[in-house]
């Protein structure tokens, strides 16, 4: 068994060229494959500015094997109510040993401490066909308790994401009373 603790960055880790290369490249891994047929070729799911944008604000969790970065998640407050979590990615090599489920359980506990009762996030989901990994997210996410609450067009949030689609999407907005 391993034990895969999760814990927001330290300061200073925005600055690190390694963590943020690892970060970014963790992402866009599991997100090539997860999100296949969604993005135009050659799109990115996210960028080391960005990674180091976001470590800057707090927002990054890792779990880690060692030192070795081995997963990741994104928490962040979009309202006074509510904590959302996105970006979740388990290393493939490491894949079946619960580090999603770690990741979204500390994200989970964060949202409680700062005094938020709901959980939720959002499913990037194509609007005219399945897609597997889609629809196996939407099923785990359900089995953790978050319930399917809305649907909304990607060029309603996200305008500047919509060129870069393939295919028209909508997000499937999740929660969970946690």
């Amino acid at each position: 068994m391993h034990d895969f603790r999760p814990s927001l960055l330290p300061s200073g880790a925005h600055a690190d060229p390694a963590v943020l290369a690892r970060l970014s490249g963790l992402v866009n891994e599991v997100y090539a494959e997860a999100e296949s047929g969604l993005w135009h070729a050659g799109a990115a799911r996210t960028t080391v500015e960005e990674v180091a944008e976001l470590t800057a604000a707090g927002q990054i969790a890792v779990a880690c094997l060692g030192t070795y970065i081995v997963g990741c998640v994104r928490i962040r407050p979009p309202d006074h109510r509510a904590a959302e979590f996105g970006m979740l990615a388990a290393d493939p090599a490491h894949r079946g040993h619960g580090i999603g489920h770690e990741l979204v359980a500390f994200a989970e506990r964060r949202a409680l401490d700062s005094g938020r009762p709901v959980m939720q996030l959002e499913i990037l989901t194509p609007r005219s066909w399945t897609h597997p990994s889609k629809e196996f997210l939407a099923g785990w996410y359900t089995r953790l308790g978050y319930l399917r609450t809305g649907v909304s067009p990607v060029e309603g949030s996200y305008p500047a994401l919509a060129p870069l689609l393939a295919t028209p999407c909508d997000l499937v907005v999740y929660r969970k009373r946690l």
